[in-house]
Protein backbone atom coordinates (compact mmCIF):
# COMPACT_ATOMS: atom_id res chain seq x y z
CA UNK A 1 0.00 0.00 0.00
CA UNK A 2 1.51 3.21 -1.32
CA UNK A 3 -0.18 7.09 -0.12
CA UNK A 4 1.19 9.73 -1.22
CA UNK A 5 0.62 13.08 0.13
CA UNK A 6 0.15 16.11 -2.03
CA UNK A 7 -1.15 19.71 -1.23
CA UNK A 8 -3.98 21.57 -2.94
CA UNK A 9 -6.34 23.93 -2.52
CA UNK A 10 -9.03 21.82 -5.19
CA UNK A 11 -11.37 19.72 -2.95
CA UNK A 12 -10.12 15.76 -2.53
CA UNK A 13 -11.79 12.69 -4.34
CA UNK A 14 -10.95 9.30 -3.07
CA UNK A 15 -12.88 7.06 -4.74
CA UNK A 16 -13.18 2.94 -2.99
CA UNK A 17 -14.39 0.67 -5.15
CA UNK A 18 -14.77 -2.64 -4.33
CA UNK A 19 -13.39 -6.35 -6.12
CA UNK A 20 -14.55 -9.31 -4.10
CA UNK A 21 -13.93 -8.71 -0.59
CA UNK A 22 -10.84 -6.42 -1.49
CA UNK A 23 -11.49 -2.69 -1.53
CA UNK A 24 -9.49 -0.76 -3.97
CA UNK A 25 -8.52 2.50 -2.92
CA UNK A 26 -8.06 5.85 -5.55
CA UNK A 27 -7.37 9.27 -5.09
CA UNK A 28 -8.09 12.53 -7.41
CA UNK A 29 -8.16 16.22 -6.67
CA UNK A 30 -10.75 18.18 -8.20
CA UNK A 31 -9.90 20.06 -11.28
CA UNK A 32 -6.90 17.61 -11.99
CA UNK A 33 -6.18 14.69 -14.44
CA UNK A 34 -3.49 12.54 -12.55
CA UNK A 35 -4.43 10.47 -9.95
CA UNK A 36 -3.79 12.09 -6.17
CA UNK A 37 -1.96 8.89 -5.00
CA UNK A 38 -1.41 5.25 -6.51
CA UNK A 39 -4.22 3.05 -6.25
CA UNK A 40 -3.70 0.79 -3.04
CA UNK A 41 -5.80 -2.69 -2.12
CA UNK A 42 -7.56 -3.54 1.72
CA UNK A 43 -9.07 -6.13 2.58
CA UNK A 44 -12.82 -6.22 3.32
CA UNK A 45 -13.69 -8.72 6.64
CA UNK A 46 -16.98 -7.83 6.11
CA UNK A 47 -19.51 -7.03 3.67
CA UNK A 48 -22.15 -4.85 5.79
CA UNK A 49 -21.07 -2.49 8.46
CA UNK A 50 -21.89 1.07 9.83
CA UNK A 51 -20.21 4.06 8.08
CA UNK A 52 -17.50 4.41 11.53
CA UNK A 53 -16.64 1.15 11.30
CA UNK A 54 -15.53 1.09 7.08
CA UNK A 55 -13.65 4.52 8.20
CA UNK A 56 -12.04 3.11 11.20
CA UNK A 57 -11.43 0.53 8.76
CA UNK A 58 -10.09 2.64 6.68
CA UNK A 59 -7.87 4.42 9.50
CA UNK A 60 -6.01 1.31 10.85
CA UNK A 61 -5.32 -0.09 7.46
CA UNK A 62 -3.21 3.44 6.37
CA UNK A 63 -2.05 3.02 9.80
CA UNK A 64 -0.79 -0.03 9.53
CA UNK A 65 0.65 0.98 5.89
CA UNK A 66 2.29 3.93 7.12
CA UNK A 67 4.13 1.68 10.41
CA UNK A 68 5.18 -1.16 7.24
CA UNK A 69 6.64 1.93 5.23
CA UNK A 70 8.54 3.22 8.60
CA UNK A 71 10.26 -0.22 9.58
CA UNK A 72 10.95 -0.38 5.82
CA UNK A 73 13.40 2.74 5.41
CA UNK A 74 14.92 1.52 9.08
CA UNK A 75 17.24 -1.13 6.44
CA UNK A 76 20.15 -0.05 4.97
CA UNK A 77 19.78 -0.68 0.87
CA UNK A 78 22.38 -0.74 -1.75
CA UNK A 79 21.26 1.89 -4.58
CA UNK A 80 21.95 1.42 -8.22
CA UNK A 81 22.37 4.60 -10.44
CA UNK A 82 18.57 3.78 -11.80
CA UNK A 83 17.28 3.95 -7.81
CA UNK A 84 20.01 7.26 -7.82
CA UNK A 85 18.42 9.14 -10.56
CA UNK A 86 14.38 8.32 -9.57
CA UNK A 87 15.93 10.11 -5.96
CA UNK A 88 17.75 12.87 -7.97
CA UNK A 89 13.88 13.33 -10.22
CA UNK A 90 12.56 13.68 -6.24
CA UNK A 91 14.76 15.69 -5.12
CA UNK A 92 15.68 12.95 -2.13
CA UNK A 93 18.35 10.38 -2.56
CA UNK A 94 17.98 8.15 0.08
CA UNK A 95 19.41 4.68 1.21
CA UNK A 96 17.58 3.94 4.19
CA UNK A 97 18.87 3.29 7.22
CA UNK A 98 16.99 6.00 9.27
CA UNK A 99 15.95 5.16 12.71
CA UNK A 100 12.57 6.25 12.83
CA UNK A 101 10.18 4.99 15.41
CA UNK A 102 7.18 7.45 15.19
CA UNK A 103 4.47 6.44 17.39
CA UNK A 104 0.48 6.46 16.10
CA UNK A 105 -2.25 6.82 18.65
CA UNK A 106 -4.59 4.76 16.43
CA UNK A 107 -7.66 5.34 18.46
CA UNK A 108 -7.00 8.80 18.27
CA UNK A 109 -6.37 9.35 14.70
CA UNK A 110 -10.02 7.14 14.36
CA UNK A 111 -11.29 9.99 16.34
CA UNK A 112 -10.27 12.47 14.45
CA UNK A 113 -11.43 11.25 11.44
CA UNK A 114 -14.90 10.56 12.41
CA UNK A 115 -15.09 14.01 14.05
CA UNK A 116 -13.93 15.49 10.90
CA UNK A 117 -16.60 13.75 8.74
CA UNK A 118 -19.16 14.83 12.16
CA UNK A 119 -17.46 18.69 11.37
CA UNK A 120 -18.23 18.89 7.44
CA UNK A 121 -14.57 18.46 6.59
CA UNK A 122 -15.32 15.64 3.95
CA UNK A 123 -18.42 13.87 2.60
CA UNK A 124 -18.66 10.54 2.11
CA UNK A 125 -20.59 9.35 -0.75
CA UNK A 126 -21.02 5.41 -1.45
CA UNK A 127 -23.00 4.44 -4.42
CA UNK A 128 -23.55 8.38 -5.60
CA UNK A 129 -25.65 8.63 -2.52
CA UNK A 130 -24.39 10.55 -0.12
CA UNK A 131 -23.82 9.73 3.89
CA UNK A 132 -24.74 11.82 6.14
CA UNK A 133 -24.97 9.28 9.19
CA UNK A 134 -22.33 7.68 11.10
CA UNK A 135 -24.20 5.23 12.56
CA UNK A 136 -26.28 4.26 9.53
CA UNK A 137 -25.38 0.73 8.08
CA UNK A 138 -23.43 0.27 4.57
CA UNK A 139 -24.29 -2.74 2.52
CA UNK A 140 -21.28 -2.84 0.05
CA UNK A 141 -20.93 -5.13 -3.25
CA UNK A 142 -18.05 -6.20 -5.11
CA UNK A 143 -19.28 -3.00 -8.10
CA UNK A 144 -20.05 -0.59 -4.84
CA UNK A 145 -17.89 2.56 -4.78
CA UNK A 146 -16.82 4.92 -1.60
CA UNK A 147 -15.89 8.42 -2.75
CA UNK A 148 -14.52 10.51 -0.14
CA UNK A 149 -14.83 14.58 -0.71
CA UNK A 150 -12.59 16.66 1.75
CA UNK A 151 -13.86 20.01 1.54
CA UNK A 152 -11.38 23.00 1.51
CA UNK A 153 -12.19 26.65 2.95
CA UNK A 154 -11.48 29.42 0.42
CA UNK A 155 -9.08 31.83 1.39
CA UNK A 156 -9.92 34.47 3.31
CA UNK A 157 -13.56 33.60 3.08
Amino acid sequence: MIYTEQSSKNALYIIVAMASSTLTISGKVLGKSQNLFTTWQMDLPVASATLAELLSLIVRSEIQAFQTRQADRRLTQVLGLVDIEAGVAVGKVSSGGSELDQEIDVQGAIETALQAFQDGFYLVFIDDRQQEDLTAQVDLTSSSELLFLRLTPLVGG
